[in-house]
């Protein structure tokens, strides 16, 4: 078999008044019902909302509230159309396939209906062979009739009839903006005789705990299919090889069969490398190619995959109830501790998502440390090559089906249309991604309930029908009824009830935050958040000037827009006082943000595999919210929360745990240190707590012996509070991994009765030197990306929090090496800063977005404080403003 790419061809797109294009003229007049649009061109895979907003017919929707007025294109009819040329092949049969139409649609060749579809997620195949073999070319349309009028967040599992993705139609991070469009591939499959039709591979691995030995197995079950023309009865022959992840080839094994026939077969890695989450080891990935050949040796179809060899179990908790299920994952006889994040869709318009984004979000992951991402069931189900990256970076992937609950019920849906479209979408998602080594759990989708507060079971039909299939088609991964599993929903003080929790999505305050989280027994955190604003340099893409300024939520109907729920104005105001302009008020609240949700990592890796992990709501966004619980904006810039969980999450760390942000002069301060991730030997970790001046107060020392399976009480720091009131104290914990990095965790403590942190706003006396030590020299795969190396210096008299580096234009994604690093007086660090342009999709890829010309610009901040006294490694003139 070969597959044409068709995305390419020439697409146009073309609005209509539903039911429209069915009757072509007027019934009255006899002329041309000539439609909303003209033929304008389209963009495949993508969206209607694109191509109309390049042609002029609407507003950028993701500004201000001009999705509102975009609202009139779900319910239009909208039809694609390009013309299909004779594949230059031979072939026995030809087929037009679409990955992904959303949502109901009829397809035409010639004005000849081909067939409907309904459904975004099952691919839709139509037999072209008869009219290709009539004609030299093909006119194809696909009429895409109005959006469906699914539930959005508010409304009823119980009466969803769809698998359309319902975050479109309004959730707590989006507004309603519904996509409509050809949103995957489109490929012409041209078959001989025979082709290879199911595939199904899984890999085990031997751990040989006696001797040693270690031998990997790959399992292939793969079906041949009799493609057209009279029942092949000749002999085929069926190749299966093998290579390393060098591409050197191991072994091939051959069979002789019949058209119709399964072949099973194992094949024996003797001393595998094997494939590891990352953090824990290496992912290497094996190639196979499947080949089928007719008697005379003619190639029928071939059939490239790669898949990485692991042992996979899962076993009960440390400590864990009778009634619990078995939440820790083992890879390789290792228990896996889970440093996870929920992902929603990259874009409102997930049609237009490119390779690059997922490029993007992935390395972002790897980079924090995460080791598994949930792909929620509100969204969608991925593109192939988003679970191509997570196989080659080590993110476990968490893949629920498309279910999500509702507000006013939760109970998964049992209407029989809706049944069949999720059986459908189901054994489509298994068959494509059970290849994956990546994939390590499956959900029957988001927070599903029989009643309030009590998830769904499989005594559930709907989910007793999910787990079925998985048992079917991939019985090697864990099936879990709904996530959160229970047996109750939220998080909760009381005891032995929080299984698998969600929850919850705010900042609690200061001390019940901490007493709730330092003192939970849950065995699974899967969902859970604090909000925070988006960076100034994204709030001033998408808001005008007039709504720049510091508001509630109540009092903004563009705020409300872009992030109802997500309102802390109140909040900052309680912990800082009065916000007086949105600088500081993004800066206030990415702090609270961050600090909200580094509590809740590090309180539950201290009971590491009593809790087999947490999972961040939410590590990106589709749409751009003034705030929202992300932690990388809709334009890629990351929050400071980010770079705080990337510390939370660092393989070997450091944690205090204390129960307020308080401290109370005159008193005593009890908080134990921990270590986490350290592989046996000693450990020292040195506290230190100083004074804004960097002044040191008081030192104290630990040693212990640490564990890679537990979290290591190393002893407890006890101090006495200085009397003065209204000041900032920091503990700062250090000590040296066993590569010899130093690693460093700080603390920022207050005196202040009100407005705990209003002292951080009247630290004015630091003062950032930066010198540029590196040109900015190509780097990465091809050499596209740019990196350079500064030299931050504290010059001044108090400490300056939070310094972080920022990207001045539009034109590339940033990272630096550290972020939001803390300089008392005296203090310098190095830091690498790596800038990679984007190549975004639809509305983030104007020319701003895609122009490579030119170096990129950086400049450094603190909190509240832009820095340009920037110093080149020439001594020639500095590079910022």
């Amino acid at each position: 078999m070969k597959q044409i790419l068709l995305n390419d061809l020439k697409w146009e797109v073309k609005g209509y008044w539903p039911w429209v294009p069915l009757k072509g003229t007027s019934m009255e007049l006899g002329q041309e019902l000539m439609g909303v649009t003209d033929w304008m061109p389209a963009t495949v895979p993508g969206g209607v909302h694109y191509d109309l907003y390049r042609q002029g017919w609407i507003s950028n929707p993701y500004e201000e509230l001009n999705s509102l007025s975009c609202e009139w294109v779900e319910n239009r009819w909208w039809v694609y159309r390009t013309t299909l040329k004779h594949p230059e092949l031979k072939a026995s049969r030809v087929e037009l396939v679409f990955q992904g139409l959303d949502y109901e649609a009829a397809v035409y060749a010639d004005n000849i209906l081909l067939g409907e579809h309904k459904g975004m997620f099952e691919p839709a195949v139509f037999d072209v062979t008869d009219l290709l073999s009539e004609r030299e070319s093909l006119e194809i349309s696909v009429l895409l009739k109005q959006a469906p009028d699914e539930m959005g967040q508010i409304g009823k599992t119980s009466a969803t009839f769809t698998q359309k993705s319902r975050f479109n139609y309004k959730w707590d991070f989006s507004t309603r903006l519904v996509n409509v469009g050809i949103w995957d591939d489109v490929v012409l499959r041209v078959h001989r005789d025979c082709s290879w039709q199911d595939v199904s591979i899984t890999t085990d691995a031997d751990l040989g705990e006696n001797d040693g030995q270690v031998s990997g197995r790959i399992s292939i079950q793969a079906s041949i299919k009799q493609m057209a023309g009279p029942e092949h009865t000749g002999r085929l022959t069926a190749s299966i090889t093998c290579s390393d992840p060098k591409g050197n080839p191991l072994l091939v094994q051959t069979y002789s069969v019949l058209a119709g026939e399964v072949v099973n077969t194992e094949l024996e890695i003797p001393e595998p490398q094997l494939w590891y989450p990352n953090g824990y080891g290496e992912q290497p990935l094996y190639s196979l190619e499947l080949k089928l050949m007719d008697e005379d040796d003619m190639e029928l179809d071939t059939r490239s995959l790669q898949t990485g060899i692991r042992k996979l179990n899962y076993i009960l908790n440390e400590g864990s109830p009778d009634n619990a299920l078995p939440y820790t994952v083992v890879i390789n006889g290792c228990k896996i501790y889970i440093k996870g994040v929920n992902m929603t869709p990259l874009d409102h318009l997930y049609g237009n998502v490119t390779v690059e984004q997922y490029q993007q979000m992935i390395h972002l992951m790897k980079a924090a440390h995460i080791n598994l991402v949930r792909v929620w069931g509100g969204g969608i189900i991925e593109k192939k090559a988003f679970y191509d990256l997570c196989d080659v970076n080590g993110i476990m992937v968490w893949q629920e089906f498309i279910q999500s609950s509702s507000g006013i019920d939760n109970i998964p849906s049992k209407q029989p249309e809706f049944l069949e479209l999720l059986r459908k979408t189901a054994c489509t998602a298994l068959c494509d991604k059970r290849n994956h080594v990546s994939l390590t759990v499956w959900s029957g989708g988001n927070e599903l309930m029989s009643e309030p507060n009590k998830p769904s079971d499989l005594s559930d039909s709907n989910l007793a029908m999910l787990k079925g299939l998985v048992e079917q088609y991939d019985p090697q991964r864990l099936f879990l009824p709904t996530s959160a599993s229970g047996p109750v929903e939220y998080i909760t003080e009381a005891k032995g009830q929080g299984h698998d929790v969600h929850g919850y999505w705010k900042y609690m305050g200061n001390p019940y935050h901490y007493e709730l989280y330092g003192s939970n027994d849950n065995l699974l955190h899967s969902e859970f958040g604090v909000d925070g604003l988006s960076s100034l340099k994204s709030l001033e893409k998408f808001l005008n000037e007039a709504n720049q300024q510091p508001v509630s939520m109540e009092n903004s109907a563009v705020w409300r827009h872009h992030g109802e729920w997500w309102d802390t104005l109140s909040r900052e105001e309680e912990m800082f006082g009065s916000m007086n302009d949105l600088k500081q008020f993004s800066a206030c609240s990415q702090w609270m943000q961050a600090e909200g949700i580094r509590f809740v990592l590090e309180a539950n890796r201290r009971r590491k595999f009593r809790n087999s992990g947490s999972i961040v709501w939410q590590f990106n966004e589709p749409w751009p919210n003034v705030s929202c619980t992300n932690l990388v904006d809709y334009y890629g810039e990351t929050k400071m929360a980010y770079h705080w969980v990337k510390q939370a999450f660092r393989p070997q760390h450091a944690s205090l745990d204390y129960r307020s942000l308080l401290l109370t002069p005159g008193t005593r301060f009890h908080g134990n240190v921990f270590v986490h991730g350290v592989d046996g030997g000693k450990v020292k970790v040195d506290a230190e707590v100083l004074d804004a001046t960097g002044r040191s107060l008081y030192r104290q020392t630990f040693e212990a012996e640490g564990d890679k399976d537990r979290a290591v009480c190393v002893g407890e720091l006890n101090f006495s509070v200085p009397e003065p009131e209204d000041l900032l104290y920091f503990v700062r914990l250090s000590f040296r991994n066993i590569e010899e990095e130093s690693q460093q965790n700080l603390y920022v403590f207050s005196t202040a009765n009100q407005h705990l942190y209003a002292p951080a706003l009247d630290l004015t006396g630091g003062n950032l030197q930066v010198r540029q030590e590196s040109l900015w020299q190509p780097t990465g795969v091809g050499k596209i990306s740019h990196q350079a190396h500064f030299t931050l210096h504290n010059t001044g008299s108090e400490v300056l929090l939070h310094v972080h580096a920022e990207e001045k234009g539009d034109r590339y994604w940033m990272e630096a090496e550290e972020q939001f690093l803390t300089l008392f007086p005296g203090e310098k660090r190095t830091v690498t800063v790596t800038c990679t342009p984007k190549l975004s999709g639809g509305f983030l890829a104007g020319e701003n977005y895609c122009s490579t010309d030119g170096l990129p610009e950086i400049k450094f901040c603190s909190f509240l404080t832009a820095h340009g006294d920037t110093i080149p490694a020439d001594g020639g003139e500095g590079i910022y403003e």
